[in-house]
């Protein structure tokens, strides 16, 4: 552990984080929250945010896939996504879903420097419409294939390094 550089669960817990939290809106399945988990410890985000039936903690399958992540990164349960971002909004955090719409903004191009929340929707029916109209915008991440979805926990992968990437110094 001590050659590869990884904080212990006490250093992790002292860290400073991004200013950046994580919102899981009704995701099926606890192996993906679990991913998002380990993700957000991998780069220091602050908290997820978990809404509606998306599995939380304690639980089985997250501790399978998050390999303890879900003792190290803070998180809320709220029944609804409209009730999070009511919480973040009194913190002054900037919304953006991520999620393919018109005018949203390619991740590649997307570039922020306040406190920042991310949705991740379901898995078949990702960011419900109404949270979409609850956020300043929507960020899409370019896929140039014949699929144009991927995995919940693949594309947090892929938005929160890009996020962090631009932040760190």
């Amino acid at each position: 552990m001590e050659e590869l550089g990884r904080k212990t669960v006490d250093e992790f817990k002292r860290s400073e984080k991004f200013p950046i939290i994580v919102i899981l809106e009704n995701i099926r399945s606890a192996y993906n929250v679990g991913s998002v988990f380990r993700t957000a410890d991998a780069f220091l985000i602050e908290a997820i945010y978990i809404v509606g039936y998306s599995g939380k903690p304690p639980h089985k399958e997250i501790r399978k896939t998050a390999l303890g992540a879900e003792d190290t990164v803070s998180w809320k349960y709220f029944k609804t996504s409209a009730e999070a971002i009511e919480d973040l909004r009194r913190e002054n955090y900037m919304l953006y879903a991520v999620e393919q719409v018109k005018d949203s903004i390619s991740l590649q191009k997307f570039s922020m420097d306040q406190k920042l929340a991310v949705v991740f929707g379901n898995e078949v029916t990702g960011v419900e419409q109404s949270t979409i109209l609850l956020c300043d915008g929507c960020i899409e991440i370019p896929q140039l294939g014949m699929k144009h979805s991927l995995n919940i926990a693949t594309a947090a992968g892929v938005v929160l390094w890009e996020i962090v990437r631009t932040r760190i110094n």
